[in-house]
């Protein structure tokens, strides 16, 4: 289940960087951009003096332009179809964003935009929300609850433990992370602030409608255990009281036999009919698992790279998969 190696990816950096020295243009981008953003930043504006604003995976970047709308230039560093945990930056794209008016990022999915981020021009969008331990479960964190751990509490109940960072599969944790956005994004502009802020409340608003779909379409289930790919649902699990069985934590490593055996008797034990994909991972061990338990596969789509469509659209395909995987009646 490995992914694209890291060394390839950096070896794909250098060759487009030493491409665009020789052709003397400043355009080439490892990680592409939309045709209506711009290629490189040299300051905090672009030419029509609009903030610089540069989101670091699709699901950010698809947030940006809705609070940011008219008023601010978006740009995305990681192109579709490439795996966001093996971006390595170029000099360009570092210069980038150094002189981003702001950069919208979530910490722990992409290292090197970790490091080269800079604290007073950077959004990390999971200090706007609580976050989940990397891969846990809904049943562990209703655990925690149980034995009297508050919501707000669960950020500071794992010490030393990762956090998950895919907290854009939560809808409603999204909607929070829209209007803190709002208010960075008026601070960064604040002949536009009025802008930014109601158009943070109307984005805010669409997914907290997107988050209701998601809790009436998934109430009433015959099984609430999902098998995925890699364990990269927690905060849907969590918020919808589903339990993810993720054959592996860490993407760009294969499973081990017993992890293989313990997840083969969760998913028999809960009669799990479907063992779930993912567009950006090589779906042969999920394939030879669904064939051990009797089950077929299907994609469940992690947004950590642009969808043929967008990010709302994207997620309720995810809601109709899930759906008759778990044989659930709306």
């Amino acid at each position: 289940m490995s992914r694209t190696p890291r060394m390839l990816a950096g070896l794909v950096a250098g060759s487009a960087l030493l491409a665009a020295a020789a052709c003397g243009s400043g355009s080439a981008q490892t990680s592409g951009q939309t045709s209506s953003q711009s290629s490189s930043q040299s300051s905090s504006s672009d030419p029509d003096g609009r903030p610089a604003v540069v989101a670091a995976i699709y699901p950010l970047q698809w947030l940006s332009e809705q609070v940011g709308g008219p008023d601010a230039a978006v740009s995305v560093l990681t192109a579709p179809g490439v795996e966001p945990h093996d971006l390595e930056l170029g000099a360009q794209q570092v210069a980038q964003l150094q002189n981003a008016a702001l950069t919208v990022y979530v910490k722990g999915v992409q290292p090197a935009v970790d490091e080269a981020v800079t604290p007073e021009t950077s959004f990390d969008a999971a200090t706007a929300v609580t976050t989940l331990p990397a891969g846990e479960d809904a049943h562990a964190h209703e655990e925690d609850a149980a034995h009297g751990h508050e919501e707000g509490e669960q950020a500071h109940d794992h010490e030393g433990e990762a956090a998950d960072p895919h907290i854009w599969l939560d809808p409603s944790r999204l909607a929070t992370v829209a209007t803190k956005l709002g208010e960075r994004l008026a601070a960064a502009d604040p002949a536009h602030a009025q802008g930014y802020k109601d158009r943070a409340a109307r984005t805010a608003s669409a997914l907290t409608a997107l988050d209701q779909e998601f809790s009436k379409g998934l109430a009433t289930c015959t099984t609430r255990t999902m098998v995925t790919a890699h364990a990269a649902f927690g905060y849907l699990a969590d918020r919808y009281k589903l339990q993810q069985v993720g054959i592996t934590l860490d993407p760009e490593q294969e499973p081990s036999p017993a992890r293989l055996a313990q997840v083969a008797t969760a998913a028999k034990n809960a009669k799990v009919t479907t063992i779930f994909t993912e567009a950006l991972v090589n779906p042969k061990v999920a394939e030879v698992l669904a064939s051990e338990v009797g089950a077929r596969t299907a994609v469940l789509d992690p947004l950590e790279s642009k969808p043929s469509g967008d990010y709302p659209s994207a997620m309720r395909d995810n809601l109709k998969s899930l759906q008759t995987a778990l044989g659930c009646t709306a």
